[in-house]
């Protein structure tokens, strides 16, 4: 795969980070391991580990699940 042209500015890798401390913290409030948290969105634990150290952008479909196994609205976990 080439490498992108243009690095993603500071305000997006930021973003991510806060995201994925967002799902970490959500993940802790419903009492969940990571490992349980990938069973319940069908999504691997290394991918919600990555998420969650903003390592990775999740895809939108993952998004959705993560969302839908922590019981939140999309809007919630993005916010």
């Amino acid at each position: 795969m080439p490498a992108r042209r243009n690095p993603r500015p500071d305000w997006v890798l930021q973003r991510r980070v806060t995201l994925g401390h967002r799902i970490a913290q959500l993940r802790h409030a419903a009492d969940l391991s990571q490992e349980q948290l990938g069973d319940q969105a069908g999504i691997e634990r290394r991918s919600i580990q990555r998420y969650e150290a903003g390592t990775r952008d999740p895809q939108y479909s993952d998004l959705l699940l993560i969302a839908h196994a922590l019981r939140v609205h999309l809007a919630d976990l993005l916010d």
